[in-house]
């Protein structure tokens, strides 16, 4: 399983939010390139990076310094946030991001998701944030009526790199990722799945990494970032978890 540490940009500085609520931020440095370097050095296979101020105004005031995070490391790095249209996308992926991740916009225009997927194979992702099993959208301030179940049904055979769930419930808690919620995806689509929300501790990561032990498809990554900030999990131990058989 891959691990995704997570960088989220909020004028052009690296922080958190408690469950998406832009109220309870915490900034924790001024300096995302170095703090990507930090995570490339450490072995990271890929950087996860948000552009909050895109997915709350849909102005992308922080693709200058995804830019310069995408120039400043050999790894690859996945990004989204107010990504709603092919101008949006080809602005990332020519500065250098090698996937792209869309979210409200897939399940608004599922017409043009499938579109850039097939154009672009391998390099689009669909992000699924979740309330419970119910998919948020907006920033996850408003739930759309669908459950998770059907909207992955809908888009596994589109070719997308992969499907990102996200579980708001627990996401910036730290008390442990929502593991029935990717068992039961994991049974029921071949998209790859990455997981987010929740991760505290090296063990979190291990229970994850041990999915599909049983013979299901396990999960293709987990991403993690508060934990990583706050110091309840180093990048070397979190690198080592998720990479436990």
């Amino acid at each position: 399983m891959d691990l995704y540490p997570a960088i989220d940009l909020r004028g052009g500085q690296c922080v958190r939010l408690y469950q998406g609520d832009f109220a309870q931020e915490t900034v924790y440095g001024d300096d995302p390139v170095a703090q990507a370097r930090l995570f490339a050095d450490a072995g990271a296979p890929w950087i996860h990076v948000v552009d909050l101020d895109a997915a709350r105004t849909g102005e992308a005031v922080n693709r200058p310094v995804i830019a310069a995070i995408a120039a400043a490391v050999a790894v690859p790095i996945q990004t989204g946030g107010g990504v709603r249209n092919d101008d949006n996308a080809l602005a990332l992926l020519d500065a250098g991001v090698r996937r792209v991740v869309i979210g409200t916009a897939a399940l608004e225009d599922p017409a043009w998701a499938r579109s850039l997927a097939d154009r672009y194979p391998g390099r689009v992702a669909i992000g699924l944030d979740v309330r419970g099993r119910e998919v948020a959208v907006r920033g996850w301030v408003e739930g759309s009526g669908r459950l998770l179940a059907d909207v992955a049904a809908e888009f596994d055979d589109a070719g997308f790199a992969a499907l990102i769930v996200t579980q708001i419930n627990v996401d910036g808690a730290g008390t442990g990722p929502d593991v029935d919620l990717y068992s039961e995806l994991l049974d029921s689509v071949e998209t790859e799945v990455i997981a987010s929300g929740g991760v505290g501790s090296a063990e979190h990561l291990r229970t994850l990494a041990s999915l599909g032990e049983d013979g299901s498809a396990p999960l293709a990554g987990a991403i993690v970032g508060k934990a990583l900030y706050d110091g309840a999990l180093t990048i070397d131990d979190a690198l080592a978890a998720a990479h436990s058989e």
